[in-house]
């Protein structure tokens, strides 16, 4: 199953690579007010993917966060701590001693 896997990647990456190289002409970005862009065309593709996800994103943000608040409001509060169990004896403090010894001077 790991080495299936891997081929598949090998083939999705050796697909793109060769993408990659069969699309190196020029490419021109018309921006606003007369501005351009040249690059070559998978690069543009790159960047238009990447802007693209980046937005997807970034429009999903608040509702992640609805979602996390209501979840937060609904979950079951966190268990209590056990109690010890009636018939069991803790040793009072003075029995037990003080964790460090108190110190003389200051």
């Amino acid at each position: 199953m790991r080495v299936l896997l891997w081929a598949l990647r090998l083939f999705l990456f050796f697909t793109l690579f060769a993408f990659a190289l069969n699309n190196e002409q020029p490419a021109v970005v018309h921006w606003f007010f007369g501005a351009r862009w040249t690059a070559p065309m998978v690069i543009v593709v790159l960047v238009a993917f990447g802007a693209g996800a980046a937005l997807g994103v970034l429009a999903m943000v608040p509702a992640w966060w609805k979602h996390r608040r209501v979840a937060r409001r609904h979950a079951p509060p966190p268990p209590a701590a056990p109690k010890p169990a009636p018939d069991t004896v803790t040793p009072a403090a003075s029995e037990v001693g003080p964790e460090h010894p108190p110190r003389e001077g200051l």
